[in-house]
């Protein structure tokens, strides 16, 4: 059984509530925490290894050690709570049953930036969490914990929630904080970087909800004792959205590390495929991860057990491995068309492309209709080649990372799923009735002694 730091009380009757939460052993961690210096604060974060859980993995500690200092200047905490990645739904989760660890996390890790404004940027659609964060805040603050003179520690801190409008390009850091301060949501070009000139051009740290959740455990427990759990540099539990053709979709804890496949077979979590089918593929980490076929999902190109880490989802780089992300877990089953998958995931890159660069404006559009004409039985075999060729010149050439999202899934799609792409084009009167179906992609892999004769 995984051990639960953020949401062992996710299940108690009124947690939603200071009392209850406070009852729980809430706002323990900013009593500690303000009787710390910051910067011991900062140190025990980079203690623990936590990794930023917003998908690009980045040391949490390492990031608020790069915030510029300048006397005079103000300093910002901005949580990045837009949540846009298709497959994810960690963070609504948190701010729907347990926003105090969220207002818990953000009073201490705005203690230790020295920041006495800061920020929750919540997606527009969002509005029943944006009204239950603004609920909470209310609350921390009547009862002290926000505001002037916090417990009578001399510290500030006015804390408040800021709608999105709904965009997928404010999930970047710097195109946040453009809409934060009312612009258009375009990244900017970096450097600076926020840590440097953020916010109204003052240094910033920007970071997800899950990421200054889990800062609450590790002051608690401290950093050494929080980087115990898990494998390696991934250390602690991570939130894990789990969807698809699963028996048990749903939010789950885990300990990183864990194997993929007890995370996707055992009745604790997943519970294995719905129905009775056999698994197809799977998207690890949210839409924007390379797509892996069943046989390499469950072992590494070198038949290893792959385990549900940063470094294992990657083993193999992009030709044979993918990426942890967000934590957006898409299992499908044999009857699933990655074809018409891989189509809707890039109608949606095309949609959200904010326009600034000609790659991603262009290339986006470019492979929505490459892959529509293949999913209604239009297209060529030289298709899979050309999708191939404008994904390679849309990733890399962007100012920020849209445009790799929108080229990983497509890229791994051919790559691991080329036969059923060329099906699309040879039976594209059957392609528009039914599915390819299973083929060999759970069938196990080669050991490499094989291979090699």
């Amino acid at each position: 059984m995984a051990r639960k730091l953020l949401l062992e009380h996710i299940n108690v009757p009124g947690i939603n509530t200071f009392d209850v939460y406070r009852s729980k052993g809430g706002y323990a961690s900013v009593e500690k925490a303000l009787k710390m210096a910051p910067n011991d604060i900062v140190e025990e974060v980079k203690k623990s290894g936590l990794r930023g859980r917003g998908g690009a993995g980045f040391p949490t500690g390492m990031k608020w050690s790069f915030l510029a200092k300048p006397e005079g200047v103000a300093r910002y905490l901005v949580c990045n709570a837009d949540e846009s990645e298709p497959g994810t739904f960690k963070d609504r989760y948190l701010m729907t049953y347990i926003p105090h660890l969220l207002i818990e996390g953000m009073i201490v890790s705005s203690f230790a930036l020295g920041a006495n404004t800061s920020y929750i940027y919540v997606r527009g659609e969002m509005m029943p969490q944006i009204r239950i964060l603004e609920k909470a805040i209310a609350e921390a603050k009547s009862k002290g914990f926000l505001g002037k003179n916090i417990l009578g520690s001399g510290y500030d801190l006015e804390l408040y929630v800021q709608p999105g409008g709904g965009a997928y390009i404010c999930g970047e850091e710097t195109a946040l904080l453009e809409s934060l301060e009312g612009k258009r949501g375009n990244p900017r070009i970096k450097p600076p970087f926020p840590a440097i000139a953020g916010l109204y051009g003052c240094p910033t740290v920007v970071n997800n909800v899950e990421s200054i959740a889990a800062v609450v455990p590790i002051i608690n427990e401290g950093g050494e004792e929080y980087a115990k759990i898990g494998i390696g540099r991934s250390t602690g539990t991570k939130l894990i959205s789990a969807g698809g053709n699963v028996k048990n979709p749903g939010v789950y804890e885990i300990d990183l590390g864990l194997p993929v496949e007890e995370f996707l077979f055992s009745d604790e979590y997943c519970g294995g495929i719905a129905n009775g089918k056999r698994l197809k593929a799977v998207v690890a980490g949210g839409s924007s991860v390379p797509i892996l076929p069943a046989n390499l999902f469950l072992k590494t190109i070198n038949n290893e057990p792959r385990l549900m880490s940063y470094e294992s989802l990657a083993d193999g780089g992009f030709v044979s491995g993918t990426m942890l992300g967000s934590g957006g877990f898409i299992a499908y089953d044999e009857d699933q068309c990655i074809v018409r998958n891989t189509w809707n995931f890039t109608r949606f890159y095309h949609h959200e492309s904010c326009g600034q660069c000609s790659p991603c404006r262009e290339g986006t559009g470019w492979m929505e209709k490459v892959l529509h004409r293949l999913e209604y039985g239009h297209g060529k075999m030289s298709d899979m080649d050309l999708l191939v060729d404008v994904s390679k010149k849309i990733e890399g050439n962007t100012i920020c990372p849209l445009g790799d999202a929108a080229a990983w899934p497509v890229a791994s799609a051919i790559r691991h799923f080329r036969d059923e792409f060329e099906w699309h084009v040879t039976n594209p009167s059957e392609a528009t009735t039914r599915n390819y179906g299973l083929a060999h992609y759970a069938d196990p892999l080669p050991k490499l002694e094989e291979k090699v004769a």
